[in-house]
């Protein structure tokens, strides 16, 4: 058995290093990895809506929203590529288009908007005159407007345009260079530097990217046969403030709760053991006799040796990660549940 399942944590003078580097020992770090999720787009497809865009804008030279709002039903990629020549987020890109073209573009629109883009990259779309199509026409001409106008004055000493990159900060005459003889390898890791490496894909795909531990909760739950009750997003479960990922059998009788977390930074890390303290104290503010469980990953838990310490105390030692999710099943109430062996 693990120590610290069996450890007393009444015990005041209970030494906590060994347990704290169990954990961390079993830890991994999971940035280098990301799921591609639906919707991510491969190299090949994303060059070709450039190649269209390059044709659409005669290399560049001309830059004319109908000839470019035609390429973009022609070929949906194109409009991802737009956008990652702006250097937008989809928010972004909606919030300039309703300043701009005084068509109010909400970012969940905007957002859906790129996401079908990105599923369905080089099938044509049809112009059926919706609101859709009215928000894609004014989307695209604002970014041609834009691109055509470069950064606006501003004090670069004290401002950041987000316009002055390598290939729009003056407009046409800088992205025709970078298209034709292509970037200077410095420029192009300085830019790197400021935006991240996969940051918007990381972005787009952080729910799954969370559902790492969800997931493996749940297979060694449904392989047991465990009756469990999984909560979704933001809902309302009585007896809770905030809904806890699992409740095993079901919120009528809970015997064990479980908050499935995943993090890479530090400081999300500490939000997340401060949620699990919060389930200890309505536990016991409450006189409810529930287990507490934590189920984490992610080296944002392995950083802060007090937060870990703080969640032992919360867990009475039930803290297990995708290297010990296992004993889910024999050192938590959860055995009682169990009718596969």
């Amino acid at each position: 058995m693990l120590l610290r399942f069996n450890a007393d944590f009444a015990d005041p003078d209970l030494n906590f290093d060994p347990l704290i580097d169990e954990v961390f020992g079993e830890l991994k770090s999971g940035f280098l990895e990301l799921p591609k999720g639906a919707g991510f787009i491969e190299y090949p497809i994303f060059e070709t809506g450039y190649q269209a865009l390059k044709k659409a804008t005669l290399g560049f030279t001309v830059i004319d929203p109908v000839a470019v709002i035609a390429t973009v039903y022609a070929m949906p990629i194109t409009f991802i590529v737009l956008r990652s020549i702006l250097g937008f987020t989809p928010s972004e890109w909606a919030d300039v288009t309703t300043e701009r073209k005084k068509l109010q573009v909400d970012q969940g629109a905007a957002r859906t908007i790129d996401r079908n883009c990105r599923l369905s990259p080089t099938t044509a779309l049809r112009d059926r005159g919706s609101v859709a199509d009215a928000r894609i026409k004014a989307m695209v001409t604002a970014a041609c407007e834009l691109l055509k106008e470069g950064p606006s004055n501003v004090d670069r000493k004290e401002i950041l345009h987000r316009l002055d990159k390598v290939d729009t900060a003056t407009g046409l005459a800088s992205l025709r260079p970078v298209a034709d003889l292509g970037v200077p390898y410095a420029m192009l890791l300085y830019e790197r530097f400021l935006g991240r490496p996969f940051a918007g894909h990381r972005d787009s795909v952080s729910e799954l990217v969370g559902d790492v531990v969800e997931s493996a909760v749940e297979d060694v739950l449904a392989k047991a046969g465990v009756g469990y009750r999984k909560t979704k997003r933001a809902e309302r479960i009585p007896g809770f403030d905030q809904a806890p990922d699992f409740i095993i059998p079901d919120e009528h009788n809970p015997s064990v709760i479980i908050e499935a977390k995943l993090t890479e930074d530090d400081g999300t890390a500490r939000d997340k053991v401060t949620r699990v303290q919060q389930l200890r104290n309505l536990r016991e503010r409450d006189g409810r006799g529930y287990e507490v469980v934590a189920c984490i990953a992610g080296r944002g838990f392995k950083v802060r040796r007090a937060d870990m310490k703080r969640l032992l105390v919360a867990t009475d030692g039930k803290v297990f990660t995708l290297a010990s999710v296992q004993h889910l099943l024999t050192d938590t109430r959860i055995r009682d549940f169990v009718t596969r062996p």
